[in-house]
């Protein structure tokens, strides 16, 4: 059986201490990471995605410098035996600053979000895996919202990107026929029409769901088994559950929990969730926090907080949950550390394993397995 490699993208270059992407073999018994391979990337491949039928990585790379005006993208081939990577190709992002990156379900496109540039890029993928330059770009147009977070907490300064337009996050809803986009500074939820055949991007009717003024969607993910879409707001530190039709695209907002405890005041900013595979639980990082929060999901999708744990780091960017179920991996961004602990799929509950695995800047963790 082939072994369970973890790839690790990191900021680099101008952007942090990080290497490029690395790659660990992941240890099922014990949540363990042993470092496997280091493919120098200088210019901070901070998002990943795997193909399908796990042939193949992507990264977004948001570039050497500040000032870069475009992103790109990179493919690679991963070797079946052991999980090491080869570069294929690197093209344009379509925009500035990607900060996030999918696969279309189909495996034949990858699906962009620029923040910098405010747009969201479609990306043809080769019959060898490599990727073509973008097929669409388009643009994210609107009303910014205020600098102040709606629901944010009291004494919240958190103000991070509602002096522009800045997609965030892409990802394409579990029948391929639409595809889901965040903007954080125009508080929406953008609904495309996705044409498989000529690699667009169409609006919905309705085009987007908004959140409360300010708060700044960031990711969402949808429930494995029922109608939901979870919601976090980066600046209100919020979690919002959606109804999802799937049948017309479109979300009704349901409730917003804050994803903070309720004595807390002062600034937050949230960065990822996971919904686990079961459906039972959501997971939220809270970055200055330093916590991963738990919510459990009742028969009827309501939301119910179930406590959080200190990552034992700084900055939780992202984590995930093994292909096991039984650990959660916590990126330390400001921390250079992956933080290991073991998941009670019984209640939700996190607990520190004493695992730190040392590395960069990290910005994310996908597992192949």
């Amino acid at each position: 059986m082939p072994p369970i490699i973890a790839y690790v993208g990191t900021y680099s270059a101008a952007h942090g201490n990080g290497r490029g992407i690395h790659a660990y073999r992941f240890e099922p018994a014990t949540g363990a990471l042993t470092p496997w391979q280091v493919l120098e990337h200088r210019a901070s491949p901070s998002s990943l995605a795997l193909s399908p039928d796990r042939t193949h990585l992507y990264s977004a790379n948001e570039g050497t410098a500040e000032s870069d005006k475009t992103g790109s993208v990179s493919a690679f081939a991963i070797d079946p035996a052991d999980g090491r990577l080869r570069l294929l190709n690197t093209v344009s992002s379509g925009g500035a600053g990607p900060a996030h990156l999918s696969v279309h379900p189909a495996g034949r496109h990858v699906l962009v979000a620029n923040y910098a540039g405010g747009c969201v890029a479609v990306l043809p993928i080769r019959t060898n895996g490599e990727v073509a330059p973008p097929s669409d770009v388009q643009h994210d147009t609107g009303t910014l919202g205020p600098l102040q977070a709606a629901s944010g907490p009291p004494g919240s300064f958190a103000i991070s990107g509602h002096d522009a337009p800045h997609a965030h996050m892409i990802q394409a809803d579990p029948s391929g026929r639409f595809v889901l986009s965040t903007d954080l500074g125009l508080d929406r939820i953008y609904v495309w029409k996705f044409d498989g055949a000529a690699g667009r991007l169409l609006p919905n009717d309705p085009p987007f769901a908004s959140v409360p003024p300010g708060d700044g969607p960031r990711h969402f993910a949808f429930h494995p088994h029922r109608p939901w879409l979870f919601c976090l707001q980066e600046e209100g530190s919020t979690l919002t559950r959606f109804d999802y039709d799937g049948s017309a695209g479109r979300l009704t907002a349901r409730e917003s929990l804050s994803t903070l405890p309720a004595d807390f005041a002062g600034t937050s900013f949230a960065s990822e969730i996971e919904v686990s595979a079961d459906g039972r639980f959501v997971y939220v990082a809270n970055r200055l926090h330093d916590t991963i929060a738990v919510f459990s999901i009742g028969a009827d999708g309501t939301l119910a907080p179930g406590g959080e744990e200190w990552t034992r780091g700084d900055y939780p960017r992202h984590f995930a949950i093994d292909p096991t179920g039984r650990f959660l991996l916590v990126c330390n961004h400001r921390g250079d550390s992956i933080t290991t602990f073991r998941r009670d799929g019984d209640s939700g509950a996190l607990a520190f394993t004493g695992q730190y695995t040392p590395v960069g800047s990290p910005s994310i963790i996908v597992f192949r397995s």
